[in-house]
Parts: C-alpha cells; sequence; structure tokens
C-alpha cells in the first residue's frame, strides 16, 4: 500500500504504555473468541450474534484475509484483550478506516480504547490525512467512544449486508 515513496504497512507491532498492537494470527483464535464470547459486547452492534462461536469464526477467518487485523495485548498480564483493524487504505484521497474494534468489558470506559486508537491513528497519520470511523447508528457506546478520541460526524452510510440494511455513522479525524 503506496503514499509517496513509503509504503503504508496494514499490520505494524504497535507499543504503548498500557498495550501492545501486533498482527491477529491464526493461533490466537481461542484467546480472542474467550473475549468475543460475552453477549454484552456486541448488544449495540449491528451483528448482535457476534458472540456465538459460529458467527465469530467467520468475523475471525475475514480479520485473517484482510492481512490488516491486530490483537491487543494488555501488557501486564500478557493476555489477549481485544482486536482491531485498518481497512480500505486509499492513498489517492488519503484515507484509511480504523474499525472492528472491540475490547473485553474490562476494558472498557477510556484508557485502553483511548491508547489503542491514539497508536493507530499515530501510525496511520505517517501515510493518511484522513482517518475514518463507520459506526452502527444504534452502537452508543462506540459513537460516544470516537467522539471522546476527537472524531466529528461527517455523514451516513447504508451497508446491504444478508440480514438487511446496516445504517452507520461515519466520523473522521483529521492530521
Amino acid at each position: 500500500m503506496k503514499n509517496g515513496n513509503e509504503l503504508f504497512d496494514p499490520q505494524p507491532r504497535l507499543i504503548g504504555e498500557l498495550i501492545e498492537v501486533r498482527p491477529l494470527a491464526d493461533g490466537d483464535w481461542k484467546s480472542l473468541f474467550a473475549v468475543a464470547s460475552d453477549p454484552l459486547i456486541w448488544e449495540q452492534h449491528p451483528a448482535r450474534d457476534r458472540y456465538r462461536e459460529d458467527v465469530f469464526r467467520e468475523f475471525f477467518r475475514e480479520a485473517l484475509e484482510t492481512g490488516s487485523a491486530f490483537v491487543v495485548i494488555d501488557r501486564k498480564t500478557a493476555e489477549i484483550i481485544g482486536s482491531s483493524r485498518y481497512f480500505e487504505f486509499d492513498p489517492e484521497e488519503s484515507v484509511v478506516e480504523i474499525g472492528w474494534t472491540f475490547l473485553a468489558r474490562a476494558y472498557w470506559g477510556g484508557e485502553y480504547n483511548r491508547e489503542l486508537k491514539r497508536l493507530m491513528l499515530d501510525h496511520a497519520f505517517r501515510f493518511v490525512e484522513r482517518v475514518v470511523f463507520v459506526v452502527g447508528s444504534t452502537n452508543f457506546r462506540s459513537q460516544k467512544a470516537v467522539e471522546k478520541i476527537g472524531g466529528v460526524k461527517v455523514g451516513r452510510q447504508n451497508k446491504f449486508v444478508a440480514r438487511g440494511i446496516v445504517e452507520s455513522f461515519v466520523y473522521e479525524i483529521r492530521r
């Protein structure tokens, strides 16, 4: 993925004070599903059944195929606590999306998500002018979290999926 003379690395290893972010691997299935199997993580999400093993297995497979998905590791415990990814890097438009983020409930409420997004934003802004977040219209927790890190609502998006239409808001952070 190219921007100017530099290549955008969609799966860097990022290390912060609280967390480490590293590329998702096949061997992460069990630990990541242990986090994702909590139905409360998905209660406001358009894919409310993602806590089910069969549904999450498809999500995990797709995440691996993107070549831009991560696991989030608590540096104190060395345990996987969640996941995120980059999506649709566009050097012409100088934009990339950050999304598909979820964290174990024990890590909700600020510090960990803020550091995750700061690490991912800092990396992305080496290559793009804008980062977007597409958040389900009923996912109030994620909307609030994106706003807390400086995301500005810039539009709406409808996506047609097997279960119907998913309405989302598009947020943006500029470099």
